[in-house]
């Protein structure tokens, strides 16, 4: 497996395989490609299909800025290799091409080109969490010490710098109000969620911050601002609440939450390696299911459970995503996905409160629900996998009056 940085990766959303990837390989190519005097670009499958909503075509537009730029949308011609593709060509003065590339988004920001194989770097001699947890005991380590073993001290560092962003998103989006930009017309809700929070005591208290900061992060990406992919940028509010409200609600201090980030980041980044955290690949459930399996890992860490008990929080936050579609109305990560981050994150503390009240022991493991999560990805319809031509896609989802 490669670096856990690779699962979170600080950038501007909204969203991460169709903002994030794309502009990555259009910086790519472009620096290759300097001396070329117009470029065009084609578009393929997801990233045609809801490409106009997730500024595809802007943060390219954006890269190419000096030069003449075409962009082809091709949203019914998917590629072999992944749902998210896009092909560059550079032109001389005359119209002679003097190169193309096809480069795959393939979630939460990585890209690879055709041909490229991804495993040209890895950090981690496991790949299972079963032989991970084995590691583990034989040798009386936590999962946060297995990440350091492997990654190196440094790895904390990136992970300071991780959290203080995620923070710093939090309070952005509780502070911003107005509308999201993108034709939904959909208020922000973080910080009516603060100030209703304020008026509550005990458990209504403490479940409405949850919310708010959750919406806060999410509502900051769907707005195009600064934001860590956790695995992606339509699931970066899971973790972030979570630590949130541990830090407020418990204290915990900076170094419990970069070990517990530590761990989520060990948990998304088995699901990308085993199955996929792309949404235009398998559903929302490698999205927000990967998130809430990293914060229900997170969580129950938090709280001092075993290593058996984190296993099972992680395994029923994918578990209980299976199947999850990924629909996003308008092509916009705003409809369900907001939305989606708040319910994901309350639901990683049920499932750390479920998982300390059991002994750890279960039936079906969080390596199978991987795999089972990444079967039901393939046998799910295009319509269902970020493309808006189904679900609640369906829907312009207008305010009604």
């Amino acid at each position: 497996m490669h670096s856990i940085q690779d699962i979170y990766r600080i950038g501007y959303g909204p969203s991460s395989s169709h903002t994030m990837g794309p502009r990555k390989a259009a910086e790519k190519f472009l620096s290759a490609n300097k001396t070329a005097k117009h470029f065009k670009c084609t578009l393929y499958g997801s990233l045609a299909a809801t490409g106009k909503g997730h500024l595809t075509d802007f943060v390219v537009d954006e890269v190419f800025k000096q030069y003449p730029l075409e962009i082809t949308w091709k949203p019914d011609v998917f590629l072999p290799t992944h749902p998210n593709a896009l092909s560059l060509e550079a032109y001389s003065e005359e119209g002679k091409k003097l190169n193309e590339k096809t480069y795959y988004s393939v979630g939460g920001g990585a890209i690879i080109e055709e041909g490229e194989n991804l495993d040209t770097q890895r950090f981690y001699p496991h790949d299972k969490l079963d032989d991970i947890l084995s590691w583990c005991r034989q040798n009386g380590k936590q999962l946060w010490e297995y990440v350091e073993i492997h990654e190196g001290k440094k790895i904390w560092d990136h992970l300071a710098v991780v959290w203080k962003t995620m923070d710093d998103s939090i309070k952005r989006g509780m502070k911003t109000e107005g509308t999201l930009p993108g034709g939904l017309m959909l208020p922000r809700k973080s910080p009516s969620f603060k100030l209703k929070a304020a008026n509550f005591t005990g458990p209504f208290k403490k479940r409405s911050q949850l919310f708010s900061f959750a919406l806060a992060v999410s509502e900051e990406n769907a707005g195009g601002g600064l934001i860590v992919t956790a695995p992606t940028c339509g699931a970066c509010g899971v973790v972030p609440a979570i630590l949130k409200y541990y830090r407020k609600v418990y204290r915990t201090d900076l170094k419990q939450l970069y070990h517990a980030l530590a761990t989520a980041g060990l948990i998304g980044n088995l699901v990308k390696h085993n199955a996929s955290i792309s949404g235009a690949e398998v559903g929302c459930q490698g999205e927000v299911g990967t998130a809430c399996a990293m914060a229900s890992a997170a969580a129950t860490q938090l709280m001092g459970g075993n290593l058996k008990q984190i296993e099972y929080a992680a395994e029923m936050g994918l578990e209980h995503h299976l199947g999850l579609t990924c629909d996003p109305v308008a092509g916009l990560v705003q409809i369900p996905c907001i939305e989606r981050n708040a319910l994901a994150a309350e639901r990683a503390l049920a499932h750390n409160t479920y998982a300390l009240m059991s002994d750890g022991d279960h039936r079906i493991s969080f390596d199978e629900v991987v795999e089972t999560m990444f079967q039901t990805g393939k046998d799910l319809s295009s319509n269902y996998k970020e493309t808006s031509k189904g679900g609640l896609a369906r829907y312009r989802a207008l305010p009604k009056y």
